[in-house]
């Protein structure tokens, strides 16, 4: 008499799947800074105009012929593009950044000033932008067709406003008008208040269409149903069950986000005349000032691969099913 067993397979652990999956994440962000060298290696040299006379200080500085090619041989302007190429694929995989030919520094230490005050403003702008879309999302839910209605328009119409646009309204109302707050941005707090607002405001109005149509479906879901028949009260439903499942999108969003403030700091920096990566980002390509340009987007690209990473850790954490798929 023969008998049979069943073998059921054996399930990775969950230390062999994290591991993974934290492989799967540096290999991704890897690729992701080698294409960001290559897209402005081949970018700004298509730029019209001489590196090297960027190098010697822009065409004003009307340095000579013999000034210029000891410049290109200096730097390897000379050499044939491949050749270049893989000079600074190479240079940027031991971590040497080189010298910004405009500020005559190391890049690293240029970042290394320029951070700081990009990241206060982003920083502050994400938070703003998460507080006006829960609040218009949980507003627009408990008050009915009418309020959703409107709170829909109002989130259209301020994700479609232009950050140059905006800047300039609050800086005409609050500044020249009422005379509240300073059109630049100073050290104090009070600098801060319409940088910050310029920024969060697009990005609110997009966050809180996705918050609050998602709200709105776990308001009617199954759990929400179950919860109403063991006689939980609607603020209990909202707080402990629908506010979870709203943040999850604008969690996953967070990586994105993350890219729209630092493109739109491009723009609120210059307007604002605020110190920071988007506005050297804007010099340097004018000044095809090429290390500082690299510089500053591989750091962009960086950090928007580890806010994608830690966001997708949270929303792990937040949703137990994302874990177990």
């Amino acid at each position: 008499m023969s008998t049979s067993t069943t073998v059921t397979p054996r399930t990775p652990s969950l230390l062999g799947s994290s591991a993974r999956w934290l492989l799967g994440k540096l290999v991704g962000g890897i690729f992701v800074l080698w294409a960001v060298a290559t897209a402005i290696f081949f970018g700004i040299r298509m730029i019209p105009g001489d590196p090297a006379e960027a190098i010697m200080g822009g065409p004003g500085s009307q340095a000579s012929a013999e000034a210029l090619a000891a410049a290109r041989a200096h730097y390897g302007l000379d050499l044939p593009l491949l050749v270049q190429y893989g000079r600074q694929l190479k240079q940027l995989a031991m971590g040497d950044l080189g010298t910004s030919y405009s500020l005559k520094s190391p890049v690293a230490e240029v970042l290394a000033e320029l951070v700081p005050p990009t990241l206060i403003l982003a920083g502050l702008a994400l938070v703003v932008a998460w507080m006006m879309a829960l609040a218009l999302a949980v507003f627009s839910t408990r008050s009915g067709v009418i309020a959703s209605a409107v709170a829909s328009g109002l989130e259209i119409v301020s994700a479609a406003v232009p950050h140059f646009w905006l800047a300039s309204v609050l800086i005409m109302v609050f500044s020249s008008m009422l005379g509240w707050l300073p059109p630049v941005s100073t050290n104090s707090p009070a600098g801060l208040v319409l940088p910050v607002i310029t920024l969060a405001l697009p990005l609110a109005g997009f966050l809180g269409q996705v918050m609050r149509d998602t709200m709105m479906e776990a308001q009617r879901s199954a759990f929400a149903l179950s919860a109403r028949a063991r006689g939980e009260s609607e603020t209990g439903i909202l707080l402990r069950h629908s506010l979870r499942h709203a943040a999850l999108p604008g969690i996953s969003l967070s990586g994105w986000a993350l890219g729209s403030l630092l493109s739109g700091a491009v723009v609120v920096e210059s307007i604002f005349a605020r110190p920071g990566l988007g506005r050297s980002l804007l010099s340097a390509v004018t000044a095809r000032d090429i290390p500082l340009v690299t510089g500053v987007a591989l750091l962009s690209a960086a950090a928007y691969v580890v806010i994608m990473a830690v966001s997708d850790i949270i929303e792990r954490l937040a949703d137990p099913r994302i874990k177990q798929s």
